[in-house]
């Protein structure tokens, strides 16, 4: 079901708890490494070109974005994890600042976690896969920029991500590419799921 996206606004820029949204909707964050694509994914699911700003420096998001989509539901898109250049001190300062929010955020409904199709799954994407886990969040593996990688390698790196990641039938894991729109409709049908409604 595609879902129409009338209405989209940045509402919330956080860093604290008494920053977020209180207006009780439900919520989708968004986790990833800091280059996997989480602009474009975002972009992709709102139908919007430049919305989310794709930053061609990584690491440049350092706050909790609240993006009020059909005044329905927020998508949230976090600081991303595992850039270098970002030092140790801000790392743990953004690392408190996500654990926070999963913690302690009671509308939060169902994680997506960005992958890199194109690589095996880092060291920091398994951490942040067992840390979501060990809060039995709802958690979708999103495998991006699925249409870079030759329909004859895609079986092996289904292996690859779904090995590292010791997932099983019933986890839910989709392939996804901003580019074609592939793994939309997919992303679509859990959120009006979990909102019980058609969008």
């Amino acid at each position: 079901m595609e879902m129409k996206v009338d209405n989209v606004e940045l509402t919330n820029i956080a860093v604290r708890q008494s920053q977020y949204p209180e207006d009780n909707k439900k919520e989708f964050l968004l986790v990833g490494r800091s280059n996997v694509g989480k602009s474009s994914f975002i972009n992709s699911i709102i139908a919007r070109k430049n919305y989310a700003r794709t930053s061609s420096k990584p690491g440049k998001t350092q706050t909790l974005n609240f993006y009020l989509i059909n005044n329905l539901f927020y998508l949230v898109d976090v600081p991303g994890y595992g850039y270098a250049a970002v030092n140790k001190t801000t790392q743990k300062k953004l690392g408190l600042m996500i654990e926070e929010y999963i913690k302690n955020r009671t509308n939060l409904t169902k994680v997506f976690l960005l992958i890199d199709y194109r690589h095996k799954p880092m060291e920091d994407d398994i951490i942040m896969y067992d840390f979501l886990k060990y809060y039995n969040l709802d958690i979708t593996i999103i495998a991006t920029k699925y249409d870079k990688v030759p329909n004859n390698q895609k079986q092996k790196q289904d292996k690859l991500i779904k090995d590292a990641f010791k997932l099983s039938e019933e986890d839910s894991f989709i392939h996804f590419s901003s580019l074609t729109k592939k793994g939309r409709e997919e992303v679509y049908n859990l959120i009006n799921e979990s909102l019980n409604t058609e969008i």
